[in-house]
């Protein structure tokens, strides 16, 4: 089997759970959680009339089973090529099994009304999901074993990149909770919350939403150092391409996240947050995981060129592709 197949299959499965978590903002925006009011069907049957908000719902439940056909045959596919990489192995099957008790949060979602904690962590596992994806794209990718990797200067961004993996995953599930909270316009005004630079924290709404708020910056002052720094010390490369994304795609989520407010909430600006904090994600884990590939003399690069400079596609050239970015943002 080509070596490269499971690789993009891996990649594929990237871009789907991006779609899939843009699709899962679009129902709770329309309102239609509930449209489907039983699990694992819609209204009995496995083929509603797709109109009003069971369209958004079933659409969504179908495109999430989608998923965990695509990620179990990515999986398959890797594992004879990926047989000296015994880890690879392990973390994709933990990948099916996340992704099967994040498909049954769903159904309890809606089984149970759409209880706070339980909605709220099952966008956390879908988030969880698209890091641990995104690291199997990386180190799956034909350029992953004969980069500069950690001998070369990709090893200056790991802090910064590492933390703002983390801080982004953080602030994305305190989204699912201001989502699931209906906290989003505890604090109708921008940049002040309740006329004031810190409200009273006296209700947990409020508490979550301005916690958000604050994640926020402090998630916009990382990526945007991560950014100059590899805009500094790195040649052209995916690493720098992605690193430098980051940075533009946190201070878009920024103005977005302010007019979401201003816009009372609005469809398209709410599902476009969901799907910029996917797409950040997506790119900190892919440049963090990018720190750790292999370095001259670990995995078998050829040359001690330059990053990003080899001609055959090195890590920090090849292995996330551009179109991460793009679909991300």
């Amino acid at each position: 089997m080509n070596t490269e197949q499971h690789y993009r299959a891996f990649y594929i499965t990237m871009v789907w759970t991006l779609g899939l978590l843009f699709l899962g903002s679009v129902v709770h925006a329309t309102e239609s959680s509930l449209a489907c009011p039983d699990w694992p069907t819609c209204f009995g049957t496995l083929f509603p009339e797709m109109t009003g908000g069971v369209f958004w719902e079933h659409l969504h439940r179908l495109v999430a089973g989608g998923l965990v056909l695509i990620f179990m045959a990515a999986t398959y596919m890797a594992w004879k090529p990926e047989a000296r990489r015994p880890a690879i192995r392990k973390w994709a099957l933990a990948g099916i099994g996340l992704l099967l008790v994040q498909s049954l949060f769903g159904g309890l979602t809606v089984l149970m009304q759409l209880p706070d904690a339980v909605s709220t962590t099952h966008l956390a596992l879908a988030f969880l999901f698209l890091a641990l994806v995104t690291g199997l794209t990386v180190v799956t990718a034909p350029g992953w074993s004969t980069g500069s990797g950690a001998a070369g200067r990709l090893l200056d961004l790991r802090t910064l990149a590492v933390f703002g993996a983390g801080l982004t995953f953080f602030q994305s599930v305190l989204g699912a909770a201001v989502r699931h909270m209906d906290a989003g316009l505890v604090c109708p005004d921008v940049p002040l919350c309740l006329g004031q630079w810190i409200p009273p924290l006296e209700t947990a709404t409020v508490a979550v939403h301005f916690g958000h708020r604050v994640t926020g910056l402090l998630l916009l002052i990382t990526l945007l150092a991560l950014a100059v720094r590899a805009a500094r010390s790195l040649g052209p490369s995916a690493a720098r391409t992605l690193a430098i994304s980051s940075g533009v795609l946190v201070t878009l989520q920024v103005l977005l996240g302010a007019l979401s407010v201003y816009t009372r909430l609005a469809v398209l600006p709410v599902s476009f947050h969901t799907l910029l904090a996917a797409g950040i994600l997506t790119v900190t884990v892919g440049v963090a995981v990018m720190t750790w590939a292999p370095g001259e003399g670990q995995g078998g690069a050829s040359s001690p060129s330059e990053l990003g400079a080899s001609e055959h596609g090195t890590v920090g050239q090849g292995a996330v592709p551009h179109g991460a970015v793009r679909h991300g943002g």
